[in-house]
Parts: structure tokens; sequence; C-alpha cells
């Protein structure tokens, strides 16, 4: 029974998790407060902080890491790649500690999951990143060449979800049609049409449906206007699509469950902003049924924001002449990590290497 470290650094925590087979059997959220992490001056800096935490509680726990099989971390900001479980190798560490590609607290995925691994001569993979591309062709022009759509997304919670509602049809993945809305701090719908997310929206930058956090897809013309009549610095209007945008913009917090006492308590700006979330998310769904030609064997709701029923119940209500409706509240990357790396372990699915780009020239 094959043992699988997991390792998903985040934006002020580090989750850690062992896995014997499919089983978790271990599970620990690192929390870092935010004056610790202020002391590095970038992601990369914290590798050392993060690395020690992570000994410390699995020494606590009793885990020897010269017993476990295989390390996975969570996949940071890479250039764009297909789906899959991908071996760490010299080339995704150099470009994820370079940041060419971004910053974000999931680059120190790979880093502590490869040193981990080397340390016993072990391996070290990554899962379905964020920058995992699968978009048809047909889908990727915005209608300016100089703007493409790009495919950035909650891939690794899509593909995990999509995968349990294959098994709840009893069909596989590779064969099926759907459509899979993540709906957290940001939202991210896709059409996965036989194993390929072939359409999404592009969750970092603000695209499709407003979300607690993000403004989404906005009027172009009055965008790019309030860019150029405003005295704000492109950080500032950068911050206005991702972290100040969506709820916090209309009603000044991020926390859904804040709005809907809101609403109960009679506010009518929150219920408006609330339903106008949710109606933007089901056009979304609509959109995507297009991309499938009608042709939808289900749709699957997950991310933080499918714990609401009520939100739920008003999203399949809209969407359910497209296909049926199945809920994942929450999501699924811990499993997903361990998951991902047991198909390799298994032989139930090749592993991927990753090249960076400047080396294939």
């Amino acid at each position: 029974m094959h043992t699988i470290l997991v390792i998903n650094p985040g934006s002020t925590s580090t989750k850690v998790a062992l896995f014997r087979a499919a089983e978790k059997v271990l599970s620990e959220k690192i929390h870092h407060a935010t004056s610790e992490l202020l002391q590095y001056s970038s992601i990369i800096d914290q590798f050392e902080l993060r690395l020690n935490q992570i000994k410390s509680v699995l020494q606590a726990h009793g885990i020897e890491i010269n017993r476990v099989d295989a390390f996975v971390g969570r996949g940071g900001l890479l250039h764009p790649i297909p789906s899959g479980t991908y071996e760490v190798n010299q080339d995704m560490l150099n470009d994820l500690k370079s940041g060419i590609y971004g910053q974000h607290a999931s680059n120190l995925g790979a880093l502590l999951a490869h040193h981990f691994a080397d340390s016993v001569k072990k391996r070290a993979y990554i899962v379905d990143p964020v920058v995992v591309d699968e978009m048809q062709e047909v889908a990727r022009l915005s209608g300016h060449p100089e703007l493409p759509r790009k495919s950035i997304f909650h891939a690794l919670n899509h593909k995990a979800t999509a995968r349990r509602l294959c098994q709840r049809l009893d069909k596989p993945y590779h064969k099926s049609s759907l459509i899979i809305a993540h709906m957290g701090g940001g939202i991210s719908i896709a059409a996965h049409k036989n194993g390929q997310c072939v359409d999404v929206n592009n969750a970092l930058d603000g695209e499709g449906p407003f979300s607690p956090e993000r403004s989404g897809s906005l009027p172009a013309g009055d965008l790019v206007r309030r860019c150029f009549s405003s005295s704000q610095s492109l950080a500032t209007m950068l911050k206005e699509l991702k972290g100040n945008g969506g709820m916090v913009a209309y009603l000044g917090t991020n926390s859904v469950e804040d709005i809907k006492q809101r609403i109960r308590d009679g506010e009518a700006t929150a219920g408006n902003v609330y339903d106008a979330m949710i109606y933007q998310v089901c056009k979304e769904i609509g959109a995507l049924a297009t991309a499938l030609h009608g042709s939808v064997d289900a749709i699957g709701l997950t991310g933080g924001i499918a714990y609401n029923q009520d939100l739920n119940d008003k999203i399949t209500d809209a969407v359910k002449f497209i296909a049926p409706v199945y809920i994942f509240p929450g999501e699924f990357e811990m499993e997903a990590l361990a998951e991902g790396v047991l198909r390799v372990l298994q032989n139930e699915e090749k592993v991927r290497h990753y090249t960076s780009e400047a080396s294939t020239i």
C-alpha cells in the first residue's frame, strides 16, 4: 500500500496530509501569521520557514520520511501545460524559483515536496496546477489578437470534482460531457469534454461571473476609460479586479455568510448583489452548454460557496433544463493530489514531464 505525503502551501497556511493509498491518515493545517510572512520579500524566501514547520508537524506525529513512498506538492505558476501528474524536475524548479510566470504561495509546493523526496531518494510530483490549458483553439480568440483568452482556473478541484461526478454517473471521465462550476473567492466554470477542459473563464484576472472578491467580466469600454481617467496606479486597478472587486466592491465584505445575514436583516442591496452573482453563474453555465453543443451529461457545483443550499437551489432551478445538477461542496485538493500520484504509482496513468519553454528553443 503506497504512502503519499501531500503538501499544499497557501497564502497564509500550509496544509499537510499523509495518505495510505486513498485513505487520509493524517491532516494538519499550519497557520502562518501575516506579521511573520511580511519579513520575507518574496514567496520563495518563505521556503525555510514552511519547511521547518512541516518538519515539526511530521516529528510530532512520528512520521518517518524514509517510509513515505512518494511526495506531492500543489502545482504553482508555470507555463500552460496539459492536465496530469508531473514529476518534479530541474526545469520546473528553476521556473518556480525565478517566478517567471508569477509569484504565488503554491510555487513552494513542488520545492517542498522535492526537498523531502530528494532527502530519501524518492520522487516528487505536482498534479493539475492552475495553469492547466486544454482549451480548444476557437475558445482562445477574444476579439483582439493582442488579448487572447487564457486558461487559468481551479484545475485541481475541477478535475477531482469531474471524476467524482463521473463515478456517480457510472461513466468514464474521458467519455463524458460535463459543466463544472467552482465557486469560492474566485469563480471558474468550465466545459469538460472527453476528459479535457475545452473552455473556461480566466478566474485569476477576472473573467466570467463576479465573485466574493473578483469583478468578473466588465464593460470593456468603460473599464478602459476608467483606467485612463483615474489617478489610481496599475496595482490599484488590478486590485479592483481581483481582491477588491465583486461583493467586496459592492458590500465591503467577501463573506457570503455575512451577506446572507444582511439579507435576512432586510438589506435590499445585499439581496440584489447576491442574486446578481447567482444570475451570472447561471448565464456562464448556459453559455458553456453551447460550447458542448447542448449535449451535457451533468452539471457539478463545488467550492466553498456550494455549502449554501439556497444558492444551490437557485442555480439548479435555472439550469436543470440543461442537465441534472450535482452538488460537491468544499474542495478536494489534498485528496486530488494524492489520487493523481496514486494513479501513476498504480500504472493507471502515465507520468508527465515538464520542460521549460526556454529549453525547447
